[in-house]
């Protein structure tokens, strides 16, 4: 069974930063896409950026040129570094991969990590 288990959080000021990290583990043969989403309440879940397997960067535009995605395939790691972090970055942050896992050449499925609070005060 497939897992992902993030790193915690935690509560910067304005200007700080904070970096998060993702690993996977479970059965997995391999792993597309890496990225990252982050929620608030009463909003709708929003991807923030996102790495696939040959590299490809995607990043919101609110985040360009502050955040920035890597990832380790040897590990089965996706880290997220954040910069110059602002109010409106507080939320709920969730880590995602695309897996091929099971047995034989295995299956496709999208996984989550469990989320974790990012605060950043004015």
């Amino acid at each position: 069974q497939v897992r992902l288990v993030e790193s915690e959080g935690g509560s910067v000021p304005f200007g700080g930063t904070l970096r998060l990290s993702c690993a996977a583990s479970g059965g997995i043969i391999s792993i597309g896409l890496m990225g990252w989403y982050r929620q608030v309440p009463g909003k709708a879940r929003e991807q923030v950026a996102s790495i696939s397997d040959d590299g490809r960067l995607f990043y919101a535009e609110s985040v360009k040129d502050r955040f920035t995605v890597s990832r380790d395939n040897d590990k089965n790691t996706v880290t997220l570094q954040m910069n110059n972090l602002n109010p409106e970055d507080t939320a709920v942050y969730y880590c995602y991969m695309r897996c091929r896992s099971g047995k034989g050449w295995g299956s496709w499925s999208d996984y989550w990590g469990q989320g974790t609070q990012v605060t950043v005060s004015s």
